[in-house]
């Protein structure tokens, strides 16, 4: 019961009632310290109180928390060390990771935590001593492995065509070897070895990927855009595009560029993912994100409308013409692909002035430029430019998101041999099995002294206030009057307590 309450005072508006509540259930806890305390255990989603407040994006409750955590090792002047206790904060010994769960969820309150002591130098210690070399060493050996799949399918086995062609508008003059044919020559041997780094390279992605969806679920592993969703699609999709050319090779199935140029295509897309690392570009990534996943989403539905009501109205135009001198319609998926470029202004309208062309195309040509590029492009571009306006006012606190999913991220993934845990253990200052993170606070004396004058006029203010408001219960007849008597005491009040303050800081002086 008392833990049940404890969680629900996590969710309480009134902040203040909340952190004295809290503190009185806990003085009647017995097992204030072990496994048997009341913040320790958790809730039916896996949550103890103090995650709770992470995730809820409960900032008033998470600095409360970390008070009451906090040890002061020694002062000596304006500076001050303190040992925050990051037990249930450190992802490295748990399976549900606080940090992780700020990232994920989708409070935007939640993600301030990440500006808060002892969060942001834990965070900050992490990722510049092993996150960003890591990351950027990972990032250079996937470059290097795109580098080598884009070889091996440069440089894949092709033959000259030896059969007659059947059409006048085939225009092939290479093909596919077979399995035997492929591996022949000493170049041969050299693509073998790029494919099997390709191939291994792929298998270890899937060996990955797999485990963590199986832990998180798909639908959160691939929906959230600050861990990496729409990336870990395509990696996804890469691997699997690789296994399957894989296979077309050794069963000497024609049609294998179908699946290598997706996964050239994919497999190069993923290298954006790693611009999360540099502060410049990780923002810009989430815009993109946002923007194919939302604006571009919703616009795609209404250009395919337009795009298959034109380009079936061009097909039945050129139907009955002769396609070798206007051919851009010649079929229907030729009709569709030619309105798809119209649609973005990739090519001009075709035009053939030595021959007459119909009259109905000029009168439907027109209508589809007024529609598409006048009025359908333009919208679109409105929405990316709200979309990145929006995210602008947030990047700052999207990259800092961004920076510690992939510390999650890379510490889970790596050997504890070359990631070792951060802080200090308890032991040293006998606290016991605890981790703690150091960190010194330098305490100015002029800011402190500044905040008690700002503290006395604040104090001022409100005395005034109070008499005046009494004065003003007891005297008040009419609305009228009442209004006429506060602006009277606005004015007053701020002339006498302006006076007051500044005697305080002549007598300071």
């Amino acid at each position: 019961i008392g833990n049940t309450v404890l969680h629900i005072l996590v969710l309480q508006p009134n902040k203040t009632f909340a952190c004295h509540m809290y503190s009185l259930i806990l003085s009647y806890d017995r097992n204030k310290e072990g496994p048997g305390s009341l913040e320790l255990i958790p809730n039916n989603e896996g949550l103890t109180p103090f995650k709770l407040a992470g995730v809820e994006g409960n900032t008033v409750m998470f600095q409360y928390l970390m008070q009451k955590r906090k040890q002061n090792l020694w002062s000596f002047g304006p500076l001050t060390t303190v040992l925050y206790d990051i037990t249930e904060i450190d992802s490295w010994a748990e399976d549900q990771s606080f940090l992780e769960l700020i990232v994920s969820t989708k409070k935007r309150e939640a993600r301030q935590i990440l500006d808060l002591t002892p969060v942001k130098e834990l965070v900050s210690l992490k990722w510049n001593m092993y996150g960003r070399p890591y990351f950027c060493f990972l990032a250079l050996f996937y470059i290097l492995y795109m580098v080598c799949f884009t070889m091996c399918c440069v440089y894949r086995p092709l033959k000259p065509r030896t059969g007659n062609r059947t059409s006048s508008r085939d225009n092939t003059v290479y093909v596919q070897k077979m399995l035997q044919e492929s591996y022949v020559a000493y170049e041969d041997e050299l693509r073998l070895v790029g494919e099997l780094i390709t191939v291994i390279g792929a298998v270890v992605i899937l060996v990955l990927e797999i485990p963590d969806i199986l832990r998180v679920g798909a639908a959160k592993y691939f929906g959230q855009t600050i861990l990496g969703g729409p990336f870990h699609i395509i990696v996804i999709t890469y691997a699997c595009m690789i296994l399957v050319t894989m296979v077309m090779r050794l069963t000497s199935t024609t049609g294998e560029v179908v699946p290598m140029s997706f996964a050239l295509v994919l497999g190069w897309c993923n290298v954006m993912y790693f611009a999360r690392g540099f502060q410049m570009l990780g923002p810009f990534t989430i815009m993109i994100q946002k923007m194919i996943f939302g604006d571009l989403m919703r616009f795609c539905w209404l250009m395919a409308v337009v795009i298959l009501g034109f380009a079936s109205a061009f097909y039945i135009i050129f139907q009955t013409e002769n396609p070798e001198n206007l051919g851009q319609f010649y079929n229907y998926p030729m009709s569709l692909f030619t309105t798809f470029e119209l649609f973005l202004t990739i090519i001009d309208g075709p035009a053939n002035y030595d021959v007459d062309l119909p009259f109905m195309y000029s009168v439907v040509y027109f209508a589809f430029a007024i529609i598409a590029t006048l009025l359908m492009l333009n919208l679109l571009i409105a929405m990316m430019g709200d979309t990145h306006w929006r995210v602008a006012h947030e990047q700052d606190e999207l990259w800092r998101a961004q920076v510690v999913a992939t510390t999650v991220m890379l510490e889970r993934k790596l050997p504890r041999c070359l990631w070792p845990r951060s802080g200090i253990c308890g032991r040293e200052f006998g606290l016991g099995d605890r981790w703690y993170l150091r960190i010194e606070d330098r305490v100015d004396p002029n800011k402190h002294k500044m905040m008690r004058y700002t503290e006395a006029f604040k104090a001022q203010d409100r005395d005034n206030y109070d008499k005046g408001s009494e004065k003003l219960d007891t005297n008040g007849d009419t609305l009228c009057k009442k209004e006429l008597s506060a602006l009277s005491l606005s004015r007053s009040t701020s002339r006498t307590s302006s006076h007051r303050g500044w005697e305080i800081l002549r007598r300071n002086t």
